[in-house]
């Protein structure tokens, strides 16, 4: 078995277009006052300083959210194609991270995940391995990939993002059991949001 000895990091993508939620939820608000976006980038900052978001042109304030943690290895790319889904920003993303030989998927409507998760999930990541978080049985997000398959997750399109990529290499999945539900916890509509509250 190969352990991961390098760099790993994380790709978080929020660059959706939130159709069901009926506004953009990245934005929304937060019983703390924080939005969905601030709460999930900052826990996940909170776990690794390597961070590279994918968001859309049309939403500065994820870029200056991102800004105003100031930091150095945590930056913000926008992605021109991520009207054709979430295949297309994670690609978009997967051709733009440094040198890490693993990275962590995930997805900015997920403020609720703990920064506890995130670090467990990072120290489980192997570059020949992807790495699933599971609860009771259910698997969840974020998902964690090895550079052994960045080339794969490099031409990924559509609306799948990297379930095509797990579906092919079953084999090679290896499944840590995380403490936190909220893994199983993304926002696609206003009654999600206030029913996760």
């Amino acid at each position: 078995m190969k352990e991961t000895t390098g760099t790993v990091g994380a790709l978080l993508l929020a660059a959706g277009f939130s159709r069901r939620f009926g506004d953009v939820k990245l934005r929304a608000r937060l019983h703390n006052g924080s939005t969905v976006f601030s709460q999930t980038l900052a826990r996940l900052a909170a776990a690794t300083p390597n961070i590279l978001v994918v968001t859309r042109d049309d939403l500065p304030d994820v870029t200056l959210t991102v800004e105003q943690l100031g930091s150095t290895t945590v930056r913000a790319v926008v992605c021109p194609d991520s009207h054709l889904g979430m295949g297309h920003t994670l690609a978009f993303g997967m051709n733009r991270i440094p040198n890490w030989d693993a990275c962590l998927v995930c997805l900015g409507d997920m403020p609720f995940i703990s920064t506890a998760t995130y670090r467990q999930l990072l120290d489980a990541l192997r570059s020949d391995a992807i790495t699933l978080p599971r609860i009771e049985g259910q698997i969840g997000n974020p998902a964690g990939f090895g550079r052994d398959f960045y080339p794969a997750l490099r031409k990924v399109l559509g609306d799948t993002g990297g379930r095509e990529v797990v579906q092919a290499n079953r084999e090679r999945i290896q499944y840590i059991t995380v403490p936190d539900s909220a893994v199983l916890q993304d926002i696609d509509t206003p009654e999600d949001l206030a029913r996760l509250q």
